[in-house]
């Protein structure tokens, strides 16, 4: 199955916390479920989420109308009392501001949630029935669109790679990223697609390690070659002439940043230092045209991400932590933006006019 899609009532999706061990279809039936299930990263990657944040507007609507329908034993067909609609729109808007708020680092979950809220609202509709139907028909355009967007960005970003290239990539920005197919990962597969020979070094990606968990075990799936390294292992590689390219995905692009999982910053310095391309992929919807770095706040996460693993205590109980999901990488350490609109290169000065009018 995707990742994530819309199942009879509820949100279907691939639960990436029990990866690789277990391979589990989890379904949210209900608002709060879905957010805990963003917080706890069993959906996660920037494309999904917005998918997630789409299909979670209309996951709001469908429970809203039947909570309605069943305190006032009306049909939801026939729910069209301008009140009844106010106290429905009322709940979805405080939905769609609890779903925003799990991931705030991230743009494209408040882009999903966002677009599908401004469907309902430019309709014009005041039936409940009908803005349930518009919000899902919005959440499900919103999934198609990525699956087809990320095959035009792995197109886009193939052309960049050599047959026999070598390539580092972090976290994971794959189809379990997305709805389907990938945006980093994508044009890696994409590139193989086209005949083109690569080999893939996944870094670990401390301390949820979506490198080792998710991101080996997509390739290993492709029969893509790929090997694990520790984050640290990344430099010395590149210092001994082992990695050719890197590429990551991105959670928000500003003007001036972009923001990926934490450790991305570091790689950038390191592929700077030794000449090697250094590549960002992901779609349009991931820019951000209004903020820059000093504006975006970067979620922390919970210190025993790090104290422990498991049942297993790595730290002292109450070591002192700072675990900062993501970092900001500044934009002149990146070499090109592959996006679905085709490849941009920041050195160029109006590199970013060409974004805004893609």
């Amino acid at each position: 199955m995707r990742t994530i899609e819309w199942n009879n009532g509820t949100i279907a999706m691939i639960d990436q916390t029990l990866l690789p061990g277990e391979y589990k279809i989890i379904e949210c039936g209900t608002v709060s479920s879905l957010c805990e299930a963003i917080v706890s990263l069993r959906v996660r990657g920037a494309p999904a989420l917005g998918a997630a944040g789409g299909y979670g507007v209309a996951l709001a609507a469908h429970t809203g109308a039947h909570a309605i329908a069943a305190a006032t034993t009306t049909p939801a067909n026939t729910m069209t009392t301008p009140l009844m609609f106010k106290h429905f729109m009322h709940a979805l808007h405080a939905a769609a501001e609890m779903i925003k708020q799990t991931r705030p680092t991230a743009i494209n979950l408040a882009w999903g949630v966002d677009r599908v809220m401004g469907a309902i609202m430019e309709s014009g509709t005041r039936r409940i029935d009908e803005a349930k139907g518009i919000a899902l028909n919005e959440a499900i355009t919103i999934a198609e669109e990525d699956v087809q967007r990320n095959r035009r960005l792995g197109q886009n970003g193939a052309a960049l790679f050599e047959d026999g290239d070598t390539v580092l990539t972090h976290c994971n920005a794959g189809r379990l990223a997305c709805v389907d197919v990938g945006t980093a990962i994508g044009v890696i597969r994409a590139a193989v697609e086209a005949g083109k020979e690569l080999s893939v070094i996944s870094c670990e990606t401390r301390p949820l390690n979506q490198g080792s968990r998710i991101t080996t075990w997509e390739l290993m799936q492709d029969q893509i070659p790929v090997t694990l390294i520790t984050d640290s292992t990344a430099g010395s590689m590149m210092r001994e002439g082992k990695i050719d390219r890197v590429i990551v995905g991105a959670d928000r692009i500003t003007r001036d940043a972009v923001f990926n999982k934490i450790g991305t910053y570091t790689h950038s310095v390191l592929a700077k230092e030794h000449s090697i391309p250094f590549y960002v992929a992901a779609p349009i919807s991931t820019f951000d045209p209004v903020r820059m770095e000093q504006d975006i706040m970067i979620e922390e996460r919970g210190p025993d991400e790090l104290r422990r693993i498991g049942d297993v205590m790595l730290a002292p109980a109450d070591a002192a932590v700072y675990n900062p999901a993501f970092d900001a990488t500044p934009i002149a350490n990146v070499t090109a933006v592959i996006t679905e609109d085709g490849v941009m290169y920041p050195a160029k000065p109006d590199w970013w006019h060409g974004i805004m009018n893609s």
